[in-house]
């Protein structure tokens, strides 16, 4: 198992990059397009882009052997149990749990407060609060996504509402 998890493959850094790619050429249009400026310590950034690539598909390989396993069982045994209460709070809870605990999520709220404050659109005092307030809000909305997605399954209903 230990080894399963050291051996990265091609493939998986290959679809870590692959994922990691729209928040680059985002980030690299602003940089180049709208503010016109190189990216400051290049050097230092292609580094830390190399340890989130490393990060990203270690953290993916964990949760494949660890967490999702767990979460299929449990699912296939709350919809055996027929319980649709406790399926639908299921599946809010964990989209809710798992954006509330994304890194990414936290970072970037971290740096809007930070931001907000250095702008003097918010007092210091309250940037910790801010950037809760953010993660909360994103994982509300993210839970009740994943609920009403899981209604839908439930219901049948379509993914796409055509006109006859």
């Amino acid at each position: 198992m230990v080894f399963k998890l050291i051996s990265l493959s091609a493939n998986k850094l290959k679809s870590a990059i692959l994922d990691l790619l729209p928040i680059i050429i985002v980030v690299s249009f602003f940089q180049f397009a709208v503010l016109r400026q190189p990216f400051p310590n290049l050097s230092a950034i292609i580094v830390g882009l190399v340890f989130v690539v490393l990060g990203l598909t270690l953290f993916i390989e964990g949760l494949k052997i660890g967490l999702f396993p767990i979460g299929e069982n449990l699912s296939y045994a709350l919809a055996k149990k027929g319980s649709l209460f406790w399926l639908l709070l299921f599946s809010f809870l964990l989209g809710f749990s798992t954006t509330i605990a994304e890194p990414a999520l936290i970072a970037i709220a971290k740096e809007a407060a930070r931001i907000a404050v250095e702008a003097d659109l918010l007092q210091e005092k309250h940037e910790a609060n801010y950037a809760l307030g953010l993660r909360m809000s994103v994982a509300l909305s993210v839970g009740l996504a994943i609920l009403l997605g899981v209604w839908r399954i439930i219901k049948g209903w379509p993914t796409v509402i055509t006109s006859s």
